[in-house]
């Protein structure tokens, strides 16, 4: 008669082979001790906590007072959110791998591996305040910012007063307002972010949106602007729109890169690079190389935490032999 499988047996036996504890990762450690797998699993010290940039070490450039690693981590992914194309179930999927704890985890590897910076929605607050207290980080925390047409700034404000250390206009609104002509809202939002001390920014997915904004001669410290090549295999049809914010197919970002990388040779405000993957149909070396080839000083890439590390090597090794028209405008 077979024996009868316990929870406590299962855990240990989906686990045996690794090389102990330190090799699990938190949840494994979590359930382990949790269903009292293991010889003295329930009084076993929890593993070491990875120290920032025990791992890697990233070159750095600045924006304002800020010292930031040349890639920071995106927070699409920790949020939930998904430029799923056609997959229907890719944003709850994320949404149930990444829970507070996997977020957590995340974090603390990229910073182990020399990533000094994530940028996010505001609803990412409670998590980012969490994890910064725990493990005693210095995290940099970039906050996408939402004025509306109107000009209601409180939720900037909310966003400052909850630690965050750069703020700039998301994308989709950025885009929106000039598309608009609502400049005078953009001004009012940096001006709001500067009188607090902090790097104001203004993000696009068009390119419009930094034309617009440096012809008009607005207090911008920073750039987040879109790009990445047009050769993946679900790259823009001839028969899309134009404008990204038009498209319901939600497969594209950036629609003249090689317009992008002329037009911001003569920006002289950091400029951090996003989408550079395509929401994950490019590889990462051949996405980092085409935006630091192309002048980004910094890129913006959603990880998962089991890419940290391969991607920091990416961003290293593309580094070190970086050749660009565009002078770095971060410099260190």
């Amino acid at each position: 008669m077979a024996a009868k499988q316990t929870r406590r047996g299962f855990v240990k036996a989906a686990l045996a082979g690794t090389a102990g504890a330190v090799a699990l990762s938190r949840e494994e450690q979590v359930l382990l001790a949790r269903s009292g797998g293991g010889k003295g699993a329930e009084t076993e010290a929890p593993r070491p906590r990875l120290r920032p940039g025990s791992q890697s070490t990233l070159p750095f450039g600045r924006i304002g007072k800020l010292k930031i690693s040349r890639l920071i981590m995106g927070g699409n992914l920790i949020a939930g959110f998904a430029h799923s194309r056609d997959l229907l179930y890719l944003s709850r999927l994320l949404r149930h791998y990444f829970t507070p704890e996997k977020i957590l985890e995340t974090l603390e590897i990229a910073e182990a591996y020399g990533i000094n910076a994530i940028n996010t929605n505001p609803r990412a607050t409670e998590i980012i305040q969490r994890y910064r207290k725990e493990w005693n980080s210095d995290l940099l925390w970039i906050v996408q910012g939402y004025p509306n047409e109107k000009g209601d700034v409180t939720g900037i404000q909310k966003s400052i007063d909850a630690g965050a250390s750069a703020v700039y206009v998301q994308g989709s609104v950025g885009d929106r307002l000039v598309a608009n002509g609502k400049l005078d809202v953009l001004a009012k939002a940096l001006e709001l972010i500067r009188k607090n001390g902090l790097p104001a920014g203004v993000g696009g997915h068009d390119l419009a949106t930094i034309q617009a904004c440096e012809k008009a001669g607005l207090p911008v410290d920073f750039y987040v602007k879109t790009l990445h090549t047009s050769d993946y295999f679900t790259a823009r049809r001839p028969d899309q729109p134009t404008r990204v914010n038009d498209s319901r197919n939600d497969n594209f970002w950036c629609v003249d890169p090689q317009a992008v990388i002329d037009f911001m040779q003569a920006v002289e405000k950091p400029w951090i690079a996003f989408k550079v993957m395509a929401a994950g149909a490019i590889a990462p070396r051949k996405a980092f190389t085409h935006a630091f080839h192309g002048g980004a000083d910094f890129i913006l890439a959603g990880m998962f935490d089991f890419q940290v590390s391969k991607d920091v090597h990416f961003a290293r090794e593309v580094l070190a032999k970086v050749r660009r028209k565009r002078p770095w405008r971060a410099q260190a």
